[in-house]
């Protein structure tokens, strides 16, 4: 297999790294990765916030749902969508720019997540273990003050990366559901139940369905870490839905 190909498939997230650090040198060729990533129009609508204080890892280990290995990796990015940018080469420009709107947003999240992912795919291939934390998009307004984050500017996805240790190496990739539960053809085909069903074949245990089900909506959809993310999501995109004044 090739070995591109081969490295996405053994890609899987990482959570505990060892002591070596990161290089000055490989965290510069991941951020040079990150800049080839596509991006709409060539703008690079993204800025990415290198955290290297240590109390600020560990405030955002707490902020991100109270994830200590935060605190201690080696690398800690931020990947922010970023339509502020832009705006201010507007008005240096003389003109005056619209406001920015919802679909501003999602195109820069967009970038920003594409760009993370051209470096977690880098990192991979240099041997370093990542791992995505969405918990960023918690607790809005103590996450904006300590990023100082501008009006049009949030953070898409907060990514940490370092040295895998043995345990992490050995353990297995979750597996991914079988394709024909993931592409449709030409448009949008919903699942039957007896489709959704043979989706988790062989993936719940010992446990029914229903019951693995349950304690994964409970886990994870309804959890109070999942509601706090529905509830600053609504703050961090507010600034590109609410009307000029």
């Amino acid at each position: 297999m090739n070995q591109v190909i081969q490295s996405l498939f053994e890609r899987k997230s990482v959570r505990v790294f060892t002591d070596e650090p990161v290089t000055g040198e490989e965290k510069a060729l991941l951020l040079e990765c990150a800049f080839q990533a596509p991006t709409a129009g060539c703008q690079q609508l993204y800025t990415i916030i290198d955290v290297t204080d240590p109390g600020e890892k560990k405030e955002l280990a707490e902020l991100c749902d109270h994830q200590p290995f935060i605190a201690s990796a080696p690398v800690v990015l931020i990947f922010c969508a970023d339509c502020q940018k832009w705006l201010e080469i507007y008005r240096e420009a003389g003109i005056k720019p619209r406001r920015p709107g919802l679909g501003d947003a999602l195109l820069a999240m967009s970038d920003a997540l594409i760009a993370a992912q051209n470096v977690t795919a880098a990192a991979q291939a240099l041997g370093l273990g990542s791992c995505y934390i969405g918990d960023i998009l918690e607790n809005e307004e103590r996450v904006r003050e300590l990023l100082e984050l501008s009006e049009f500017v949030f953070p898409a996805a907060l990514l940490v990366i370092g040295r895998p240790t043995e345990q992490q190496l050995n353990r297995p990739k979750p597996e991914r559901f079988e394709k024909q539960y993931v592409v449709s053809e030409n448009r949008y085909q919903a699942l039957s139940g007896r489709e959704l069903r043979a989706m988790f074949r062989g993936r719940t245990g010992r446990q029914t369905f229903e019951d693995w089900v349950k304690a994964f909506c409970e886990r994870k959809y309804e959890s109070g870490f999942s509601l706090e993310m529905t509830r600053s999501a609504k703050k961090w995109l507010n600034p590109f839905v609410k009307e000029k004044t």
